[in-house]
């Protein structure tokens, strides 16, 4: 078995592997699986050393937690770190209501997310979340989704910002003091949002998806820095962008889960290149860029089949030459100021 480094969270005492597996796909993120697959790919990543997992009720509305809690809840509770998050409330859906197509799966049959931050909703979302899972212990609770990305109006936005620390934050900080949850934290799509809490609380870890990765860097200039400031640490979503950095790189590839715009999908090539002139698939690269950053804990991709957690464990094990990220900041395809080994 594979022994992966561990990092801190925070001022915490909890440690995470650098990688972790995220639980979107098997919530039917981006395509159907099965639930006994669901719980091979856990598998296979707990015997690839892989000890942090992340869920979240919205996960094919509960489906993500019941298949990961399934699949953890034979092992041994202090050999894993687990995350879940808040924001949702699934409730049993009355005849004739029309739940969202967030997921291919359309979720567990029955229910239907109804967004919920208040200290109540926060309180009965982690019941649900325990009894969904299985499992007496969530360590890290993270705020999902309070950003522009899922709101589309920034009087939302403000407003659910509100609500939360008024309400859902001081839910999550007493339970932390109470050591019912290890760490509190905020996961969405935005440094800058993400720089807005950590500013407005005292917070252990962010989640953020997609904002520091080897095709764009920018939660270099603000974001990250606080992060340093106030020993919080980061835990980085979707590290491939949503495809695109996978490899293979051509017009469709995703970014954002959608097609990405051709000056995005020319400058991903061009990364590419100068990894394939060193020899590095550009999967590789991806995976192990973001962790350079000291505010980095972990990268937490998802799976939805034992090959891609077998990529994903083997893409973290790949010696890359430090010339690569010399050439990257020469060519100006990442910043420059980005940590790494040279």
């Amino acid at each position: 078995m594979t022994v992966l480094p561990k990092r801190k969270v925070g001022k915490t005492k909890i440690e995470v592997t650098t990688l972790g597996l995220g639980g979107a796909p098997m919530g039917g993120f981006r395509a159907n699986i099965p639930d006994s697959e669901a719980h091979a790919l856990t598998e296979a990543a707990w015997d690839a050393g892989v000890r942090y997992y992340d869920t979240s009720p919205f996960y094919g509305y509960g489906r993500s937690e019941l298949r990961m809690g399934g699949a953890l809840r034979e092992k041994p509770r202090d050999e894993f770190i687990l995350s879940t998050k808040i924001g949702r409330i699934l409730h049993p859906m009355k005849p004739g209501e029309k739940k969202p197509a967030d997921f291919r799966e359309n979720g567990l049959p029955g229910f239907a997310p109804v967004f919920d931050y208040t200290y109540d909703g926060v309180m009965r979302s982690l019941e649900h979340s325990h009894l969904r899972l299985g499992l007496a212990r969530i360590d890290i609770a993270l705020i999902h989704d309070v950003d522009f990305w899922t709101t589309k109006d920034r009087d939302v936005l403000n407003q659910r910002f509100k609500t939360v620390m008024d309400g859902g934050y001081k839910a999550l900080d007493e339970l932390r003091k109470a050591g019912v949850i290890g760490a509190i934290g905020v996961g969405i799509n935005e440094s800058d949002t993400s720089l807005r809490f950590i500013q407005a609380g005292d917070f252990d870890c962010m989640l953020l998806a997609g904002r520091y990765t080897l095709l764009e860097q920018g939660g270099l200039e603000a974001f990250l820095p606080e992060c340093l400031k106030r020993n919080v640490s980061v835990i980085l979503g979707g590290p491939y962008n949503s495809g695109i950095l996978t490899g293979g790189v051509k017009p469709g590839a995703t970014h954002d889960y959608a097609a990405a715009p051709a000056p995005l999908i020319e400058k991903a090539q061009k990364i590419e290149a100068v990894c394939q002139r060193h020899g590095v698939e550009l999967g590789a690269a991806a995976m192990q860029f973001p962790l350079f950053h000291p505010a980095l804990c972990a990268v937490i991709p998802g799976a939805l089949a034992i090959r891609e957690v077998s990529e994903n464990v083997d893409r973290m094990k790949v010696k890359i030459p430090t010339e690569l990220w010399s050439e990257l900041k020469r060519e100006k395809l990442i910043d420059p100021a980005s940590p790494t080994p040279n």
